[in-house]
């Protein structure tokens, strides 16, 4: 009996050892790191499908991932399907969408230009190698880098001999898409009865595609900008202004970078660009920041403004780039030289000196002003008697748009805002002989800042019976409901901040522009809903001036 016991005791003992392990290995947890080796996913779009371990579609992830993987694998079809995990899950994902090397995980060869591009230099700068049509096909090389959401920045393209970098959501993937045009809201059909006769440009040639506008965290616009002007001389004032606008509800200033002629610092940018401007400065460096600095630290938002493709310092320094006449000298308009709005190498200085201007003087806002071809030119250009030097075969309007693009992405890079100043015309049912119209830039631009000046008006514009600049508020009030039109037809307008006459009237009859003739300009705006504030022009900055009408500053509009 004792044997028997012992014996079965024997067998026993090893049977529920071995039970034992089998249990252990069982219930055990998985060991992740069998087999296990880290990998990016790429591919050809920015999201890439992952599928459950049935192969059904289950997630995507971002190409770019550093993920895990393991050594299983499985054929389905043609594809091989791995292993990953990713946040805690696993998932089977085409094996085509692995690599080892962080720069393969783009894997387009070919895309599409959808809206007309600029070309860059390299990945890094603001300098340009050459403008891409619409329509177009380019070779892809590389890229720069990805987003979180796989996104290209920059692709390295190749078209024809042309090499650099474009913005990646100029690009789409097929022809089809890049031959549209965008269309909402009855836009096309809109844009259609737009006339040409000025030839400055076809609206419905121009994108329309929604751009998207920025709100940077450490950098805040205020809602409604009531802003005085301050030129590049009274600048040096800035204490007095600051006085002003603290006592009559002004919360903004714009401030003269570079006037035509009129220079404000002596900027490094100007040193390398154009150094007429450079010696011709009318303030240091040091003072005029520290002039945008007392603005900005008494609370002030504050506005750089730049005249872009006016000045004659720059035409005096690179005859190449101007508007030439027959002669092949440069051209005179009313007695100032215009580079050419189609010429890159002007588009790199005011760009490169409006980033400076954020980075190193501490401005929030960019405003561009003279975003244009001369005006009262076209039977010049008709005659042969001017060369626009249109490099790219660009119409006017395409080559301010294409500038307004250039300069918010660049500018947007920095952490600032960009507005653009366009005459009260672009607001009309056709594109201006200068290039302007209205839709176009809005649609691109952060703010689009009209300038209604009354007395740039016909006597009886729009049919009003009296001259206009007697009766501020009925010319405004017509021209404002043109802009609340165009602005409710583009998928993202522009915040709109008018320019107000700020001056006497010298057109006979004269008009003295006192509180209440500013206040009916504002007023207009407002009764058309165009809150987005105000500016003051009056170019001399005199504040003896805006002493006389700050009751109209001081009121609030709704």
């Amino acid at each position: 009996m004792r044997k028997r016991r012992r014996l079965k005791k024997k067998v026993l003992i090893p049977f529920i050892i071995i039970v034992v392990l089998v249990l252990i290995v069982l219930f055990m947890p998985q060991n992740d790191n069998k087999g296990k080796s880290e990998k990016y996913i790429s591919g050809s779009t920015p999201m890439i499908t992952l599928y459950d371990l049935e192969y059904k579609e289950s997630n995507s992830i971002s190409r770019g991932t550093l993920v895990n993987t393991y050594k299983f694998k499985e054929k389905k079809g043609d594809d091989v399907y791995t292993k990953i995990k990713y946040n805690d899950e696993y998932y089977l994902i085409n094996e085509n969408n692995l690599t080892d090397n962080k720069e393969a995980i783009v894997n387009e060869k070919e895309m599409y230009v959808r809206t007309g591009v600029t070309v860059y230099k390299d990945n890094t700068s603001s300098k340009i190698e050459s403008y891409i049509k619409k329509g177009q096909k380019l070779e892809i090389l590389g890229f720069d880098k990805v987003d979180k959401n796989g996104v290209v920045n920059r692709y390295k393209v190749k078209y024809n001999n042309i090499e650099g970098y474009v913005y990646g959501k100029y690009l789409v993937n097929t022809k089809e898409e890049a031959d549209k045009k965008y269309d909402n809201n009855g836009l096309q059909e809109y844009l259609a009865k737009m006339g040409n006769n000025l030839k400055g440009g076809t609206a419905s040639e121009l994108d329309y595609y929604p751009y998207e506008k920025p709100k940077f965290k450490d950098n805040k616009m205020p809602d409604e900008v009531r802003a005085l002007y301050i030129n590049s001389g009274a600048v040096k004032n800035i204490d007095k202004y600051i006085e002003f606008a603290k006592a009559n509800n002004i919360n903004a200033f714009v401030i003269d970078i570079k006037d035509n002629t009129s220079p404000a610092y002596n900027s490094p940018v100007m040193k390398e660009y154009s150094i007429t401007n450079y010696n011709k400065a009318l303030n240091s460096f040091e003072n005029y920041k520290s002039y945008v600095k007392k603005a900005k630290d008494a609370g002030f938002y504050v506005i750089g403004r730049i005249t872009t493709f006016k000045d004659s310092y720059f035409v005096g320094d690179h005859k190449e780039v101007a508007i030439k006449s027959s002669n092949g000298e440069p051209f005179s308009h009313n007695g100032s030289y215009w580079p050419s709005a189609y010429n890159r190498y002007v588009w790199e200085f005011s760009v490169e000196l409006a980033k400076e201007a954020v980075t190193e003087i501490g401005f929030n806002e960019i405003q561009f002003d003279y975003v244009r071809f001369p005006d009262r030119t076209t039977n010049l250009e008709k005659e042969g008697v001017i060369n626009l030097q249109n490099t790219y075969n660009e119409e006017k309007a395409e080559a301010i748009q294409n500038f307004v693009m250039y300069a918010c992405d660049e500018i947007h890079s920095v952490g600032a805002y960009v507005s653009i100043d366009v005459f009260g015309e672009s607001a009309s049912n056709y594109v201006t002989a200068y290039g302007q119209f209205w839709s176009a830039i809005s649609n691109v631009a952060d703010v689009i800042s009209g300038m209604p000046y009354p007395d740039h008006f016909n006597a009886h514009e729009y049919g009003i019976e009296e001259v206009v600049w007697t009766v501020p508020y009925k010319v405004l009030n017509e021209w404002g409901k043109y802009v609340k039109t165009k602005q409710e037809k583009i998928p993202t307008p522009a915040i709109v901040r008018t320019w107000i006459q700020t001056y006497n009237s010298v057109k006979t009859p004269s008009v003295v522009y006192d509180a209440a003739k500013v206040s009916d300009e504002i007023q207009a705006l407002y009764d058309n809903g165009l809150t987005g504030g105000y500016m003051t022009w009056n170019s001399s900055s005199n504040l003896d001036k805006y002493n006389e009408v700050k009751s109209a500053f001081k009121k609030e509009y709704k």
